[in-house]
């Protein structure tokens, strides 16, 4: 590489790019590749210090990276020479909005490499409204992924602020990876975006892409899984729960799964295990299955509010909050209550321009949640704080709270 490291004051044994290039062998200079070469994502920290997950090469490239089908159809490539036939010309060109350390982003990027399409990035890492609907009609963007409310409202904001202002006819989709979209923000993409998709893809750093589609009777709505051969919900004993039963176990995924955690052994042994011949991941969301064997995820089983002895999962709430047109941004958390234990609060955002009123926002959520749900606390924010990759910071949450609230009792 040219430019400020050339020259005496390059450092750490850093070597110009295109002179190492020069003076290559094109033989290699090692054995053949493995599927057991190590691939490591890490966990976006959402209740704690972030964590590695270390995946085979050969199951990460399976259960997130397409598998050589980036439609995720199922056609899988079963060799590699395959992939070659798998380019497409001209292919998808997809622009991921996070930052390359999220998952969604390099695993949008690996499965689109593979297909020969092309990865648009945003200048300097940056997010910026007005600079991704920039690039989508200037590279032809075909595919946009966000990640949750976080990212995708401002882009909303920005394309109401200036009607008109971006040419956008290559759009094929949005899709949010890493966090669910609530469902006032899906009827806003669909109506600013008339004819696109507007996608929720359910996974995480330990199970890969897992999938989901909408409700039948809701297509806004939270997506749902199915029961199947890789995919289930497993009791305290690790047993599938009964369709129709009611149970809330865990969410379990089989078949291509990682390692373990970086440096973790004893979290490792805890999410990753194994039970009558199968190895299973087990990312930490409680779920239940309906009758048909659709699975309903209810959310991470380490946010839950326990509320008077009813679990309380913050995205439903959340979702709520955010369908009021005053609200641009919203967090739940659950401080200490001497009555129940716990109680509901919400920590909210306004939209510019706009103020939100404790009372008539909480008589909002009556119409939309049961009683026990609607927080009975609500803490007003100049801005929701979120991480880099726009998942909400519960810990900071909480403590904003606690402080406003003073000892949270």
């Amino acid at each position: 590489m040219t430019g400020r490291r050339a020259g005496p004051d390059r450092s750490g044994g850093a070597a110009d790019y295109e002179g190492a290039l020069t003076g290559s062998s094109g033989d290699r200079g090692f054995g053949p590749r493995s599927a057991e070469d190590r691939y490591c994502v890490y966990t976006g920290g959402t209740t704690g210090m972030p964590k590695g997950v270390l995946w085979r090469s050969e199951d990460i490239f399976f259960a997130a990276m397409g598998g050589g089908d980036a439609f995720q159809t199922g056609d899988v490539v079963t060799a590699p020479e395959q992939l070659a036939e798998r380019v497409g010309r001209p292919w998808m060109t997809a622009l991921a909005t996070p930052p390359f350390m999220h998952a969604s982003a390099h695993w949008l990027a690996f499965s689109t490499l593979f297909g020969g399409g092309k990865i648009v990035t945003l200048p300097g890492g940056r997010f910026d409204p007005a600079e991704v609907w920039r690039l989508v009609e200037a590279e032809g963007v075909n595919v946009l992924v966000v990640v949750g409310d976080a990212m995708a409202r401002p882009l909303l904001a920005e394309l109401e602020a200036r009607p008109g202002a971006h040419e956008l006819g290559s759009l094929l989709a949005v899709g949010s990876g890493g966090a669910v979209l609530s469902p006032s923000t899906k009827v806003q993409l669909a109506e600013a975006l008339p004819g696109r998709m507007v996608v929720d893809v359910f996974g995480s750093s330990e199970t890969g892409q897992v999938g989901g589609r909408p409700p039948v009777d809701d297509p806004y709505g939270a997506p749902r899984l199915s029961v199947d051969a890789r995919t289930d919900v497993l009791d305290g004993e690790l047993r599938p729960v009964v369709p129709g039963s009611g149970v809330v176990g865990r969410l379990a995924r089989a078949g291509h799964v990682p390692v373990g955690y970086l440096g973790d052994e004893a979290k490792s042994a805890a999410t990753f295990v194994e039970h009558a011949g199968r190895r299973w991941a087990l990312p930490g969301d409680l779920a239940s299955v309906e009758a048909d064997g659709t699975i309903v995820v209810h959310g991470r089983g380490s946010l839950s509010i326990n509320t008077g002895g009813e679990k309380v999962f913050p995205d439903e709430v959340e979702g709520a909050l955010k369908s009021h047109p005053d609200v641009l941004d919203a967090v739940v958390v659950g401080v200490p209550d001497e009555r129940f234990g716990e109680k509901v609060v919400a920590v909210v955002e306004a939209r510019p321009g706009r103020t939100v009123e404790a009372v008539r926002l909480r008589e909002h959520c009556r119409g939309l949640l049961a009683g026990y749900k609607i927080p009975r606390e609500v803490v007003l924010t100049e801005e929701v704080v979120r991480s880099p990759s726009g998942k909400a910071d519960y810990p900071w949450a909480r403590a904003t709270a606690l402080a406003a609230l003073g000892d949270g009792t």
